[in-house]
C-alpha cells in the first residue's frame, strides 16, 4: 500500500483544519490507520489511530478531544480533523498503517507504511 497525506499549512491558534490521507495499491480496510507527527528534532510520537475492525478509535491525551480521526473504506482516504489547536500541535503529521495489537498501537515504531508528511504551522 501507498499513502499521500495533504491538508496541512499554516492555522492560527484556535482555528481548525482537516488532513487527508488516500491510499492507493491494497484496501484500507485490512489495517488499522493512524496518524502521527513530529517535531524536528524530536521523535515522532502518536496522535490517533482508528481499528479496521469495529473503527474504534485511540488518541494521545494531548490531543484527546480536540482531533478526531475517521476513514472512508469506499475512498480508501483516512482523515484527522483538528480543532482548537495549538501551537504545540505544529509538526510533520503523518499517516501510517499498523496491524499491531491493541497495546502497541501507540508506540510509532509498530507502524509499517508510511505516508510523506504533511507540515501544519500553528501560529499564536
Amino acid at each position: 500500500v501507498q499513502l499521500q497525506a495533504s491538508g496541512g499549512g499554516l492555522v492560527q491558534a484556535g482555528g481548525s483544519t482537516t488532513l487527508s490521507c488516500v491510499a492507493s495499491g491494497r484496501t484500507l480496510s485490512l489495517y488499522d490507520m493512524g496518524w502521527l507527527r513530529q517535531v524536528p528534532g524530536k521523535e515522532r510520537e502518536f496522535v490517533a489511530v482508528i481499528r479496521r475492525s469495529g473503527g474504534r478509535t485511540y488518541y494521545a491525551d494531548s490531543v484527546k478531544g480536540r482531533f478526531t480521526i475517521s476513514r472512508d473504506t469506499a475512498k480508501n482516504m483516512v482523515y484527522l480533523q483538528m480543532n482548537n489547536l495549538k501551537p504545540e500541535d505544529t509538526a510533520v503529521y503523518y499517516c501510517a498503517t499498523t496491524t499491531v495489537v491493541l497495546s502497541g498501537i501507540f508506540d510509532w515504531n509498530n507502524y509499517k507504511t508510511w505516508g510523506q508528511g504533511t507540515l501544519v504551522t500553528v501560529s499564536s
